[in-house]
């Protein structure tokens, strides 16, 4: 109950802001959002400390009630807070240089963004005022305002932003923001790329002949230029670039290039300077495969991919290769690789990678051969496996939604538990009640070699089940 008045004087403390920023009683109809300009006076020496502090106080306010309204998604009530929050900044002496510009940028970029009566006309204005008021950070308002205008389908509009910002010159301002600039080169350079697939794609679909002059092979040409010029230098700096690598990579390969796609790939994906990046890996393995290299090229690519991403989608493609290998080593990390691949919860209910592994094992206990290599996976395995996909539950969804599925781990799960195992009981038993023959074959062909599950859990044939 003690907390209550003091609820309420907050509560009035913001009605009071609001208040103070809304239009008067019987006034023409404002339009719904409004976030107005920073005048030219916006640094101003202070007239007191008293002031100063005051004004602190309610800017902070103003502040956690705009963060408030915008973890709320009211972005109407964030509008109204940030105008009043302009207001009293454009009253304030302050010589404190605290980037509440940036902070009107970033609050307004968000509430324009997500305001429900937001245009491109008001947002537009918006970026273009953000733009004089800080040359600290110029470009990356640019940048900004033509993602917007991307996202919204306005290339031409983005593109002539960005050949602005590209000819912008602020003294040593604009040294400083030489990263910007090369960002704002390298998206122009990608959407010349853009333009130059799109008039690829015409030439490859009517032909030369359906064109009586050259004017867009020559259109073609020249967004080449100027696309390769661009994406070219931005990948040169350690980062991340998998749009812009990719693009280039196209340009080079259409044009033949082939030597030089290669080693743009390999210092992209190797090169210690650049982040760890497992789009790297997989670029440099589909150029390859393209290119029709030997399977050493692929495996060598693939086997840095598992390194960083054992779950990756490509790691199937890698098993099988693996297992096409006449070398005992490569099979091997076919059988790890496939292990690894189920250790993921996105790959529970894939028959594919179920599929690779109760034939490997199947070869394994035919052959009776490196049952080493099985035990030294399972024994990593056997503790949380058998609750993670093969438990009774999981053995009855599984037949009652996909038999494909449900038969291969139950392969897999009478070789690594035994006949007496939940999942393999329970499935086994579904599928010769329903007279399904592969089942019925299933079933004998664990009871058969059950002795394996004894030998890779360490058992004695006279141990008891679990």
């Amino acid at each position: 109950m003690a907390a209550a008045p003091r609820k309420n004087g907050l509560l009035e403390e913001e009605e009071e802001v609001v208040r103070s920023s809304a239009p008067p009683a019987g006034s023409a109809l404002l339009p719904p959002l409004y976030l107005p300009f920073l005048p030219p006076h916006f640094y101003q020496p202070a007239s007191s400390h008293e002031h100063k502090l005051n004004f602190k106080k309610s800017k902070q306010a103003c502040l956690s009630y705009i963060q408030d309204a915008m973890l709320q998604k009211q972005w109407k009530r964030a509008a109204e807070f940030l105008t009043f929050y302009v207001e009293s900044l454009e009253k304030d002496y302050s010589k404190e240089h605290v980037g509440p510009s940036e902070m009107i940028w970033r609050i307004g970029t968000e509430i324009l963004c997500h305001h429900s009566h937001s245009s491109i006309k008001e947002f537009n204005s918006f970026m273009e005022q953000m733009k004089t008021l800080g040359v600290k950070r110029y470009l990356k308002v640019c940048l900004e305002h033509v993602f917007h205008l991307l996202c919204n389908g306005l290339i031409d509009e983005a593109y002539q932003n960005l050949s602005l910002a590209e000819s912008w010159r602020f003294g040593e301002q604009t040294v400083i923001q030489d990263k910007e600039i090369k960002l704002i080169q390298a998206y122009r350079g990608l959407l010349d790329y853009c333009k130059w697939s799109k008039q690829k794609n015409m030439l490859l679909e009517h032909g030369q002949d359906g064109f009586e002059d050259l004017s867009v092979e020559q259109e073609m040409h020249s967004c080449f230029r100027k696309a390769a010029v661009n994406l070219k230098e931005i990948i040169k700096i350690p980062g991340v670039w998998d749009q812009f690598v990719k693009c280039y990579v196209d340009l080079l390969e259409f044009y033949g290039d082939h030597n030089e796609a290669r080693q743009v790939l390999q210092e992209y994906a190797y090169n210690p300077k650049f982040p760890a990046n497992p789009n790297a890996h997989v670029y440099l393995y589909q150029f390859l495969k393209r290119q029709g290299e030997s399977k050493k090229s692929l495996i060598s690519a693939l086997k840095n991919l598992h390194d960083t991403v054992p779950s990756h989608e490509l790691m199937i493609d890698f098993h099988l290769m693996l297992q096409k290998s006449k070398k005992r080593k490569k099979r091997r990390l076919g059988l790890e690789v496939i292990f690894a691949v189920l250790d993921y919860a996105g790959w529970k209910e894939n028959v594919k990678a179920w599929s690779c592994l109760a034939k490997q094992l199947k070869q394994i206990v035919i052959s009776e051969k490196h049952l080493d290599w099985l035990k030294q996976e399972w024994s990593s395995r056997k503790d949380w496996w058998p609750a993670f996909h093969f438990s009774r539950y999981l053995g009855k969804k599984n037949w009652q939604e996909n038999q494909s599925l449900s038969y291969e781990k139950a392969l897999v799960a009478g070789i690594l538990l035994g006949k007496d195992g939940k999942y393999f009981k329970y499935v086994s038993h579904q599928g010769c009640k329903a007279r399904m023959k592969r089942f019925r074959i299933l079933k004998k062909f664990v009871h058969k070699h059950n002795p394996v599950y004894m030998r890779i859990s360490g058992l004695s044939e006279s141990s008891g089940q679990p």
